[in-house]
């Protein structure tokens, strides 16, 4: 007989989300406590921790565990708008660029167009693993008020454009 399956809680998930997103940035490192409910990310760019700071939630409830995220170091410099994603994700090959649109006031920060599996053992999947896009673990993590819409690159391999150009 197979073993049983087994379900993480949804802070579980939430973590394991974070880690799909940023895992293969070299500059951060990201350490869970499921014992004291927090999520650790060691940041070794300090505009990138100001960024990931700023943008990420501080704390996320699930019922009634409060789950802390805490981002380590954090920088006193003042970053806004689409300036903190591009901070944040610089470097990380899961993120293209940052655009704004000249004729409406819409911010976008395009990923890679690339499908992340992942290990969750939510009851979406019986066999435990998730296939999704980055924008949606962007969105999910991020949540859908900061400001900005997340897209993924049409084109698989693209050179992008500056902060404030329209492609």
């Amino acid at each position: 007989m197979g073993s049983p399956i087994g379900l993480s809680p949804p802070w579980a998930c939430f973590y394991r989300e974070i880690e799909a997103l940023f895992k293969d940035d070299p500059e951060i490192h990201i350490v869970y406590d499921e014992q004291g409910y927090e999520i650790k990310l060691y940041v070794d760019n300090p505009s990138k921790a100001d960024a990931l700071e700023k943008l990420l939630p501080a704390v996320k409830n699930f019922g009634n565990v409060t789950l802390y995220i805490t981002v380590i170091p954090a920088d006193t410099e003042t970053n806004d708008g689409l300036s903190l994603f591009e901070a944040a994700f610089a470097g990380n090959p899961a993120f293209k660029y940052v655009a704004q649109s000249p004729k409406i006031a819409a911010k976008y920060v395009i990923f890679a167009n690339k499908v992340v599996q992942y290990f969750n053992d939510s009851l979406s999947d019986a066999h435990g693993v998730c296939s999704t896009l980055y924008q949606d673990i962007a969105r999910d993590v991020f949540g859908d008020d900061c400001g900005v819409y997340f897209c993924t690159d049409l084109e698989e391999k693209s050179t992008g454009a500056p902060l404030g150009e329209w492609p």
